[in-house]
């Protein structure tokens, strides 16, 4: 079964969606065989390098008032708690397109997941700018990546063709909203479910493949 995680470093439901996902891997292990693969979604392809701070891009981006924003992410803390993933303090959004450029190299170098998770918690539970190098090259060789290969990459413009088509690709399949878990290119499983959600989707489908 293969299993492309369509998201962005910049999604906080991203990485409750994730761990829920590998809350249900765990509970389904030995029984299905899967390939998980990550792919690229900006929910903010414009920011500049600076970012914006958080409460004032949201209320911007989408209406609401900084109340709402306040109670929104007291759930998003709970809902990661849940499957345990700790949101800390976020107080700036960042462009994330290296980010992304550096997991299209990850996967190639076979430490792809280990990379997510480490953007994932140097964002949302650490506060860090996934679009900064120098804390991308911190990451990449905390993971075990080449941090020389890794500098190249990221002072030129290696993987930016393939983000770039990747995001495209996806786009043009109807994804719009992440986090979006599609199987074997195939079945779609929707937005930041719990464990138990993502194990039954994932027993039935392979149940209707055998």
């Amino acid at each position: 079964m293969k299993i492309d995680f369509v998201s962005d470093i910049a999604c906080p439901w991203c990485a409750i969606g994730l761990h829920a996902l590998e809350r249900a891997l765990e509970r389904i292990d030995g029984d299905i065989d899967v390939e998980l693969h990550f792919q690229p979604f900006e929910l903010n392809p414009d920011l500049a390098p600076e970012g914006e701070e958080t409460v004032a891009h949201l209320a911007k981006k989408y209406g609401i008032s900084p109340e709402q924003i306040a109670k929104n992410q007291a759930a998003i803390r709970e809902r990661g708690a849940a499957v345990g993933f700790a949101f800390g303090p976020r107080n700036r959004v960042w462009n994330t397109f290296d980010a992304h450029r550096l997991l299209c190299w990850a996967e190639t170098a076979g430490h792809q997941r280990e990379l997510k998770h480490a953007l994932l918690r140097a964002y949302h539970g650490e506060g860090r700018n996934p679009g900064a190098h120098e804390v991308l090259l911190e990451l990449a060789a905390e993971v075990g990546l080449d941090v020389e290969a890794a500098r190249e990459i990221l002072a030129g413009d290696a993987y930016a063709d393939e983000v770039r088509d990747r995001e495209r690709f996806w786009q043009q399949a109807g994804i719009s909203a992440v986090p979006s878990v599609i199987v074997d290119q195939r079945h779609l499983i929707q937005g930041g479910q719990p464990p138990e959600v993502f194990e039954r989707a994932l027993r039935q489908i392979a149940a209707e493949s055998a």
